[in-house]
């Protein structure tokens, strides 16, 4: 019964969305701005950043060139000299998490 209801509710959500577009694109509705709750990206250390990168089957120049970064950067993080800034743990997340995102 769970899973019904589970999938009644993913339905009526897909339902409501996809009425809203529509009448946003008829002029009957106006965007609005909504409240999101921002989940800092995960902190990661030296060890975490290599592992990316290895996964990536990258060297620190190219991780850094994906990234958009130095590679005195790469290595800094990865030796603990630094850590990733907030935009970089998310791209950092990103390539964890969705690699073919970065390399495509």
């Amino acid at each position: 019964m769970k899973r019904k209801a589970a999938k009644s509710s993913a339905f009526s959500k897909l339902k409501a969305g996809l009425e809203d577009a529509i009448a946003y694109h008829q002029g009957a509705r106006q965007l609005t701005v909504r409240d999101v709750e921002l989940i800092p990206p995960p902190p990661m250390g030296a060890k975490d950043v290599l592992a990316v990168r290895v996964r990536l089957r990258v060297s620190q120049a190219a991780f850094a060139r994906i990234l958009n970064v130095s590679p005195r950067t790469v290595q800094a993080w990865e030796t603990s000299a630094r850590r990733p800034s907030d935009a970089a743990l998310k791209l950092l997340a990103v390539a964890k998490k969705h690699p073919e995102a970065l390399l495509a």
